[in-house]
């Protein structure tokens, strides 16, 4: 009974909460840098290459029969995904450096403002007269 008590009071924690949201928004984000990436980024790439897809790039390492489909190494999809990579990479490096920025800011406008230290307490005429005492009897 006290595992299933440890893994709800794991699961009702804040930051798993926030982690699925994060997977949430993460997979969607995907899509639009798949999208990006795909649909705006490599047809211009593949354009100055001479109209070269990256997709239809491949190696026939058995051509296809009667019976079996071909075999190909579709090194032009990893390159695809590679760009994906990448892209998804800055991105996050950017929102992360941004949140950073934000946080140090916050961190040094809240942080507590030191008093000025009080001044040197002027010493009294009595305070005055010991001291030349002390110093007399020192001599």
């Amino acid at each position: 009974m006290g595992v299933v008590k440890e893994f709800k009071t794991f699961a009702i924690k804040g930051s798993v909460v926030d982690m699925a949201v994060g997977i949430i928004i993460g997979a969607g984000f995907g899509k639009i840098v798949t999208s990006m990436v795909n649909d705006v980024i490599m047809p211009p790439i593949g354009l100055l290459i001479g109209g070269v897809d990256f997709k239809d790039l491949k190696v026939v390492l058995q051509k296809a029969t009667e019976t079996a489909p071909a075999v190909t190494l579709n090194y032009g999809s990893f390159i695809q995904v590679v760009f994906d990579f990448l892209i998804v990479s800055i991105a996050v490096f950017m929102l992360v450096k941004a949140l950073n920025i934000a946080k140090a800011k916050r961190k040094k406008e809240e942080a507590p403002v030191a008093p000025d230290p009080a001044p040197e307490p002027v010493p009294t005429k009595e305070e005055i007269l010991l001291t030349e005492i002390r110093d007399l009897l020192k001599k």
